[in-house]
């Protein structure tokens, strides 16, 4: 067996044990559509972008697949769905620290970023309202700085 065929076998292996684990059978479409996702990095991803990006590497899964099976990773906590521009959702794998984002009104281009001090003022605020933060999205809407 070759070297790259067995590193794909191992990946599979923890993609069906990740799957098993959040009650997910491990079916292919369920695979092809995580391993797309784990390769994505930061990126945040329509369910057409992962379509086409398999689709483009030869992969047989339709986009209804692809809506319901995001919908049932993001039922499993799997990925996290963002509507930033108000319409159509992209997702992004729910791994690492909570983080807020900055979305380009020139390029749609999205930054995540994580600043401790925001993140007191809010606690604080909701604290002195008699809450507790249970979960919160910020979403701050930018374009760049023109030169002077």
């Amino acid at each position: 067996m070759t070297r790259a065929l067995s590193a794909y076998r191992e990946a599979d292996a923890v993609d069906t044990f990740a799957l098993k684990k959040a009650g997910l059978k491990a079916t292919l479409p369920r695979l092809r559509i995580l391993e797309f996702l784990e390769r994505s990095g930061d990126r945040h991803l329509s369910a057409e972008d992962v379509y086409r990006a398999l689709l483009d590497a030869g992969e047989d899964v339709g986009l209804a697949t692809i809506y319901r099976v995001l919908t049932q990773f993001e039922s499993a906590g799997i990925v996290e769905r963002h509507n930033f521009d108000g319409t159509h959702s992209v997702f992004e794998m729910a791994r690492g620290p909570h983080h807020d984002h900055m979305v380009c009104l020139d390029t749609g281009q999205v930054i995540e970023f994580f600043d401790d001090e925001i993140e007191r003022r809010q606690r604080a605020i909701v604290a002195l309202h008699g809450f507790e933060l249970q979960d919160h999205s910020l979403i701050l809407y930018v374009r760049r700085k023109r030169p002077e």
